[in-house]
């Protein structure tokens, strides 16, 4: 059976104070301090067909060590973002529709954000503005990479939604390639659905494959002045029509996505999802698309056929993909403005039509 080991040490510099305290603690002194990992791993772990690694234990108790011993130059070390460009123009030469993909693909599906430099992100953004550019590393070279103190330095809620984000870009095979975690926090395991772990705090390997936990939302009709918690975020116009119907996605009572639709212009018994938002916290949970398709099931129920028009690469790649949305239609230019109804104008857009199915709430 192969193993990883790795010997750490460092002196020990004699001191006045050291000796008090290693009169009062019991602790033994030598000219230095030593520890040693080390994690056996099975014969089929270089061969077998993985795609998701996780390293995890307690703080002190070898992850980055062993994750170094096991993937040596490929431990990801964050570069430096440029301070006068936007977080999209930070992940080199590649199309834009591929760097899309890549913020996305870890739940940062923000592109009022895209355009802002990296130093005024929240915490988060940068977390995964660091994943996203970790990630483009894996899909240019097929190979692997490990990535130290994941989830550190975010709240769980982002921890959790990210760990979902990355499972299904490696699993769905969005992102060619492998992806080694390395944290402190167990919560993230059953988000990120390894298809191994190791526990340094017994320093085991195992093959798991484990099943995300169900999400339950509930879907509530609202005022229009929900919208004021959204508005924001959406990639578009802060603007919301006034006879727009309104809908919240409650997550544990907590607001987490807002849905609004509007009467097809100039079609009877037609309507269209003109907004729909998910706070960034809840960003990549695949919670936007099913409480959309959720929404238009309940339009479907009362006579209405429904309609979404979208120039977001995550929807119209969801749509496109599928089987409950049909595209009906292509403007490179967009659409212009009539009366009360904007257009989307020098945005290329693409119309799809909600097809009748059961999709659950």
């Amino acid at each position: 059976m192969p193993s990883f080991t790795a010997d750490l040490h460092c002196p020990i510099h004699d001191s006045f104070r050291v000796q008090q305290l290693a009169g009062m603690f019991d602790v033994p002194l030598a000219t230095r301090a030593e520890q040693h990992f080390r994690v056996d791993v099975p014969d089929d772990f270089a061969k077998k067909d993985w795609r998701i690694g996780l390293i995890v234990g307690p703080s002190g108790s070898g992850k980055t060590t062993i994750a170094r011993a096991m993937f040596g130059a490929r431990l990801y070390r964050p570069p430096t973002w440029p301070s006068d460009k936007a977080v999209i123009d930070g992940l080199g030469q590649r199309p834009i529709k591929q760097i899309t993909g890549l913020f996305t693909s870890v739940g940062f599906s923000s592109p009022p954000s895209w355009v802002k430099p990296y130093q005024v992100l929240s915490g988060g953004e940068r977390f995964r503005c660091d994943l996203a550019r970790a990630l483009a590393i894996v899909n240019d070279s097929g190979g692997a990479i490990a990535f130290d103190e994941f989830t550190s330095v975010v709240d769980r809620t982002v921890a959790r939604a990210t760990s979902a984000a990355i499972a299904k870009a490696m699993h769905g095979g969005q992102i060619n390639g492998r992806f080694v975690a390395a944290t402190c926090h167990y919560d993230v395991a059953e988000w990120l659905q390894p298809d191994w772990v190791i526990d340094m705090a017994t320093a085991i390997f195992q093959w798991r494959c484990l099943q995300r936990p169900p999400i339950e939302l509930a879907i509530v009709r609202c005022r229009r002045r929900a919208w004021s918690l959204f508005a924001r975020h959406h990639y578009l116009s802060g603007a919301l029509s006034a006879v727009a119907r309104c809908f919240l996605a409650l997550w544990n009572d907590l607001p987490v996505a807002f849905c609004a639709s509007v009467s097809l212009f100039g079609r009877k018994n037609r309507r269209r999802i003109s907004r729909i938002v998910v706070l960034p916290d809840y960003q990549g949970l695949g919670i936007g698309m099913k409480f959309t398709e959720t929404v238009a099931e309940l339009h479907v129920a009362e006579g209405f056929r429904v309609n979404i028009t979208a120039s977001h690469p995550a929807v119209v790649g969801h749509c496109r993909r599928s089987p409950h949305w049909k595209a009906i239609g292509m403007k490179k230019t967009g659409s212009t403005t009539i009366g009360t109804y904007r257009g989307s104008g020098g945005r290329a857009v693409v119309s799809f039509e909600f097809r009748q199915s059961r999709v659950g709430t």
